[in-house]
């Protein structure tokens, strides 16, 4: 008998290599985001811990809000969480003629899947 994935898993592993649990998240009325907090999210949503609805849902974050967090982390790694860095990585992007900007959404939304 083939053993169904964790959909919901009890602990993921964090950004940091740490485990973390639903406790370890940020409080729902999070106003201060910073990397570590958005570190968080991400991995709670990546592996399971949340879903996207629920993450957005629990914050209030916009979808694209979320999604640019994610970005930001597959492309400059957690540093580019820093709002600090955000201009100086869009401008570094556009001299490379990275088009990744063009398009933020994924071809098929999470949404409706």
């Amino acid at each position: 008998m083939t053993q169904m994935p964790n959909r919901n898993p009890d602990r993921i592993m964090g950004p940091y290599g740490e485990q973390i649990t639903m406790s370890d998240l940020p409080p729902t009325n999070t106003k201060r985001w910073v990397i570590r907090r958005k570190a968080l999210v991400v991995a709670a949503v990546r592996g399971g811990l949340l879903s996207l609805e629920e993450a957005c849902r629990r914050y209030a974050l916009s979808v694209e809000e979320f999604l640019s967090w994610q970005q930001a982390i597959d492309r400059h790694g957690l540093p580019g969480l820093r709002t600090t860095r955000i201009q100086l990585y869009r401008d570094s992007d556009q001299e490379h003629g990275d088009d990744r900007n063009s398009d933020p959404l994924p071809s098929t939304s999470p949404l409706t899947a």
